[in-house]
């Protein structure tokens, strides 16, 4: 049976795709998940941290696969990689144009990661509108979540507003990721706390989303 693929996308830079992206990636492998990754962001940051990941390794087997593909080769790259993987994830360039559309096309599910703040999540939109022509399923997931403050009520809303699915977890405000991904590790990978909780709601969330289609 083929392996799912999630596309991570969002219009907007810094919106923490690649973080999103690499946190599923180590979620999965923690529920004994074959995992593969697929950048095909010219910037490289998921490459990058993959690569960080194997020098930290040192002689040991990697513990997942990696490619990078052009927007137009990613259906041969997916069709490849699920055929021996359980899950493939996709971290797309910062646009929302024809040229996302191959990624959001091969997607079983399409995570949209927002930062919290308004212009996150204006720039959202174009994400979603390109998600749903192609007839994707789409979840929103909220990322540097800031619990208990007004701004974060608001983004909140505004989301809702959105007409799209919003995760139940949400990525919050911590050091650990940033510092995680910089050391070639998902935040689960540290020390018990809030960010391996996250990291574990999340992938749960979107594996059984994956499941129930």
């Amino acid at each position: 049976m083929a392996g799912s693929v999630i596309t991570v996308a969002q219009q907007k830079g810094g919106s923490g795709k690649t973080t999103l992206a690499a946190n599923l990636a180590v979620g999965f492998l923690r529920r004994g998940q074959r995992v593969a990754l697929i950048d095909t962001d010219p910037q490289g940051s998921l490459g990058r941290w993959f690569m960080t990941r194997l020098e930290a390794a040192g002689d040991a087997a990697p513990d997942m696969e990696f490619a990078t593909s052009s927007a137009w080769g990613i259906t041969y790259e997916t069709r490849k990689l699920t055929a021996a993987h359980d899950v493939v994830i996709i971290d797309t360039p910062p646009k929302a144009d024809s040229d996302l559309r191959p990624a959001l096309r091969t997607a079983d599910l399409v995570v949209v990661p927002v930062a919290m703040s308004h212009v996150d999540l204006w720039a959202t939109e174009g994400v979603l509108d390109l998600a749903r022509r192609e007839g994707k399923e789409v979840l929103v997931v909220m990322n540097r979540a800031r619990a208990g403050t007004r701004l974060g009520a608001e983004v909140a809303q505004k989301a809702e507003e959105l007409a799209a699915r919003i995760a139940r977890a949400q990525f919050g405000n911590r050091v650990v990721y940033a510092e995680a991904l910089g050391q070639g590790r998902g935040a689960a990978e540290g020390a018990k706390g809030p960010a391996r909780e996250e990291v574990d709601a999340l992938t749960a969330e979107v594996a059984e989303i994956l499941r129930n289609g």
